[in-house]
């Protein structure tokens, strides 16, 4: 190769720069081979390290170790937080049985009203429901109690704020401006259907939104060793009318809060105090990891000026860029990232075992992306040996490539994503929205699916049934047989390179030419020496 040629002459420009400086040609010697075998050193492995200068490789034995303890951390943050998302599911389901007349599970998304006698008596049912309820219900909900008095339960109209509307004439007077107005029931007080003033004007109706606000206690995690949560259930049961197409589409949807209960008293459980300290623990590893990771970091980098400086002033050239990035180790980076996501997972995780915090989303988002990248890291450890680390050699390479690559399909692909959208949304549900579309193409690229998305627009206009075949089988053509083909020829040429690399054993770079003519093995004991001050001697003229 071109650029290591001058490399591989490095005994003759010792002697050329030899006749600029006043130290012997054995000194300067001794202080390049010096520098070359502390680069060697640097880019050693853990088990090489050991052999050459006995050094234990402690940030190997913590990633093993916190392998293990952050996915059973994980897997038990898990559990408890299966037992919160179920809880939060199995009463919205509740709420649906209790405040929906005649409420079926089959008819989940399809619950709706077609007369005005429904609406009326759907929302007189609310009403009556949640005033008997503590007679109701089977489980722990009760009234919130905020302000000295019980929160009232409150029915709001949305509708237009002026509107004269006559089908027959086809004709239309109409002020776009939304008015509210709304009424509140106290859950104490005795209801009567016929005290109440309260009328819909369907003509003008955009929705009618019921609002009510339960308390509960999940106390399932007791039996988990971990002290139970109180709940806020902030309800709103919404009638739907702003399509005035005769159908009034009923939803509930709810919006819990998680906090710490006012009062409470479990008896002392030892199990609780070994969580946190299992949770001190992952915290103290994690640290530990960073701290070792960072050091490495900052020795890379200080060890990259150093070969810049020698470089330039033993052979006048400039290290390139990809060169100065080898110090870089961005599996470290990896780590680091990985352990600072743990640390605030496992810190949120302890507030919220102590009740101090409820933030589980935040909690999972932490741990799980932390865990993630742990797992990630162990490929750097199996690179170690030359039969596993073809695919990180692959995938380092292939990069740069593959992202010009999708770059390019993306341009195709977000074409067809808003053309499907515009034309085949009003006919096919998978092209509804954006990110259906999306969905569905990128599906289609991966083969599922294909036959239900051709079978959808059988029944449609002959135009748009015609258009729909010529989309599809382009979009599937183009970037099954053309895109995706050429994706997988990125990425198997990147690697036949890298095989034939691995296969003749060539320096491909300034830097690795330089590291390969040291020829000291690992159990030479020619490591063990203190190389310190001749990594000092940065100039061509200076002297030990």
């Amino acid at each position: 190769m071109e650029d290591s040629e001058p490399l591989l002459a490095t005994r003759s420009e010792e002697r050329r720069l030899n006749g600029h400086c006043r130290c012997g040609t054995h000194t300067l010697s001794k202080m390049v081979e010096d520098f070359r075998r502390r680069l060697k050193y640097f880019f050693m492995n853990p088990c090489e390290k050991y052999r050459a200068r006995g050094r234990k490789p402690w940030k190997l034995m913590i990633q093993i170790l916190k392998i293990a303890i952050i996915t059973v951390q994980l897997v038990s943050f898990g559990l408890s937080n299966e037992m919160m998302v179920t809880f939060k599911e199995d009463n919205l389901m509740t709420f649906r049985h209790l405040f929906l007349k005649g409420y079926k599970d089959h008819r989940l998304g399809s619950y709706a009203l077609y007369t005005k006698a429904d609406v009326y008596d759907h929302i007189y049912y609310i009403m009556d429901r949640y005033i008997n309820l503590p007679n109701l219900t089977v489980g722990n909900l009760a009234y919130e109690w905020a302000g000295g008095k019980y929160t009232p339960l409150s029915v709001c109209q949305e509708f237009y704020r002026n509107s004269s509307i006559d089908p027959e004439n086809e004709t239309f007077d109409i002020d776009p401006h939304i008015d509210k107005d709304c009424i509140f029931i106290n859950p104490v007080q005795s209801f009567d259907n016929s005290s109440l003033n309260f009328s819909i004007d369907f003509k003008r109706l955009l929705s009618v939104n019921i609002y009510l606000t339960l308390k509960t206690i999940n106390l399932q995690t007791v039996r988990h060793h971990e002290l139970p949560d109180c709940y806020d259930f902030h309800v709103m049961i919404m009638f739907d009318n702003r399509a005035h197409s005769g159908k009034i589409k009923v939803d509930v949807k709810n919006d819990a809060r998680i906090y710490e209960c006012r009062d409470w008293k479990v008896e002392a459980d030892k199990n609780d105090y070994l969580l946190l300290l299992f949770d001190s623990v992952v915290i103290l590893a994690c640290f530990t990891s960073l701290i070792l990771c960072t050091r490495s970091i900052i020795n890379g980098i200080q060890l990259q000026f150093e070969f810049n400086t020698f470089f330039h002033a033993y052979y006048n050239k400039i290290v390139t860029w990809s060169d100065r990035m080898e110090f870089v180790n961005g599996w470290y980076i990896l780590i680091i990232v990985s352990d600072t996501l743990t640390i605030a997972g496992s810190a949120l995780k302890i507030g919220i075992q102590k009740k101090y915090l409820t933030d589980y989303d935040v909690c999972s988002i932490l741990l799980g992306t932390g865990t993630m990248l742990v797992w990630v890291g162990v490929l750097r450890y199996l690179g170690f040996f030359k039969k596993y680390n073809i695919l990180i050699l692959t995938l380092r390479a292939a990069f740069p490539n593959v992202i010009r690559f999708c770059c390019c399909a993306a341009m195709i692909y977000f074409g067809y994503c808003f053309c499907g959208w515009i034309v085949l949304g009003p006919y096919h549900d998978k092209f509804r929205t954006l990110d259906k579309v999306t969905e569905c193409l990128f599906s289609l690229i991966n083969g599922d699916d294909m036959y239900a998305t051709f079978l959808q627009m059988r029944d449609k206009g002959y135009m748009v049934w015609l258009f729909s075949r010529l989309y599809l089988y382009s979009f599937i053509s183009l970037f099954i047989y053309m895109v995706l083909s050429l994706f997988i020829a990125v990425i198997t040429d990147t690697y036949e390179t890298i095989k034939h690399h691995q296969k003749d054993k060539a320096p491909v770079s300034q830097l690795q030419a330089f590291i390969a003519e040291c020829r000291d093995q690992p159990e030479s004991g020619r490591y063990q020496t203190d190389e310190e001050p001749a990594s000092r001697c940065l100039s061509p003229c200076c002297c030990f």
